[in-house]
């Protein structure tokens, strides 16, 4: 089981913090994003051109649910893995922190630049994030431990709130 799973939109800083946690706290680093395109063997994005939406989200919950039984240390998931109900249940379920990093639109557009690896962006990516946010951001809130605003901060910044909620936490 992770310690800390990180939940949110893309352009929230999921894999950057999560990243920075792994060094500050010395616990290893996964991101489900990278496990899909190993185990499929090619981008995302070429998963959901040639595959179709809903065989990346079949992959998806299976390796979610795979993430959150053997990975140990801090757990980065997609944007839209939340979306799923068994991996809403088994984040509920799974004892890890659960981090909802909140990010508006402001800060998310420069740092994921609505390019071509996120496939749920490229036509009007400003209005697809605002109408996935909508759809989205209850789920998130419901499924977070905590929430922490990822707008104007740096990655080590979030990751080092994130280890003194984890330090109270774990005693």
């Amino acid at each position: 089981m992770p310690q800390a799973v990180l939940i949110g939109p893309p352009g929230s800083g999921k894999s950057s913090v999560g990243r920075a946690l792994s060094r500050t706290t010395q616990l290893t680093f996964s991101d489900t994003d990278h496990l899909i395109e190993q185990r499929a063997g090619k981008k995302i994005a070429e998963i959901f051109v040639e595959d179709g939406e809903a065989t990346f989200r079949e992959l998806e919950a299976s390796v979610v649910e795979q993430a959150l039984t053997e990975e140990s240390g801090v757990l980065s998931l997609g944007g839209g893995s939340i979306l799923n109900e068994k991996s809403q249940i088994l984040l509920r379920e799974c004892g890890a922190l659960i981090v909802f990093l909140e990010v508006g639109i402001g800060q998310a557009a420069p740092r994921i630049g609505f390019n071509q690896d996120r496939p749920m962006l490229l036509i009007n990516p400003r209005q697809t994030w605002l109408k996935l946010m909508e759809e989205r951001l209850p789920i998130y809130q419901s499924l977070a431990d905590v929430t922490i605003s990822t707008d104007s901060k740096k990655p080590q910044e979030v990751a080092e709130q994130i280890a003194e909620i984890l330090k109270v936490r774990l005693g």
